[in-house]
């Protein structure tokens, strides 16, 4: 019997309770053993924003999911130098894994911006995307992807950079009280 693994990326920068409810949900509607955060260095899709180091946000995943005994944090892409690929990073964890079916979660505005992806069509053949819902996203790809429904956030980390000085109800608590003591994000 081949064990069932939700992946979920990004930056992370700063990782929110969003991220949170998204992993959570994705582990109980589809029975997922476990859940990789897998931050990102060089995402291809976005500019960092340079505001918390690598070291930063996985220290700050480590505090979101420490409770957690079936969330784990994959740095493998961080290690990597130039730009980092979900292909090439699915070819490996599949290589090592191969009795794992992954499960590729995404929000709705990864959802719409799928079809640029890097190697897209091999990779819908080497995982299950998982599309949550996401306000103000809602077309539809030509690729097969699990829907599964949460209660809406608005929550994104851009958002929460701009304004952190209101951002504590989008945080689990230890990741504010890290921003605070460390003075991310110009949180003095």
């Amino acid at each position: 019997m081949k064990h069932k693994v939700g992946i979920l990326g990004g930056t992370f920068d700063p990782p929110h309770l969003a991220h949170l409810h998204m992993a959570e949900e994705a582990k109980a509607q589809l029975g997922l053993e476990k859940i990789l955060f897998l931050p990102n260095k060089v995402p291809p899709h976005k500019q960092i924003s340079g505001m918390a180091s690598n070291e930063e946000r996985v220290e700050m995943l480590q505090l979101m999911i420490e409770d957690r005994d079936s969330f784990e944090i994959d740095t493998r892409e961080l290690m990597r130098t130039g730009k980092s690929y979900t292909y090439d990073t699915m070819r490996d964890m599949i290589s090592e894994q191969p009795n794992t079916d992954f499960y590729f979660i995404i929000g709705g505005d990864m959802v719409e911006y799928l079809p640029k992806w890097y190697h897209i069509d091999d990779l819908v053949k080497m995982v299950t995307f998982v599309g949550v819902n996401r306000p103000l996203y809602q077309k539809e790809v030509p690729y097969d992807i699990v829907k599964i429904n949460m209660p809406e956030t608005a929550i994104s980390s851009t958002e929460i950079r701009n304004d952190i000085e209101h951002a504590e109800a989008f945080l689990p608590e230890k990741v504010w009280s890290y921003i605070k003591e460390h003075q991310l994000y110009g949180k003095k």
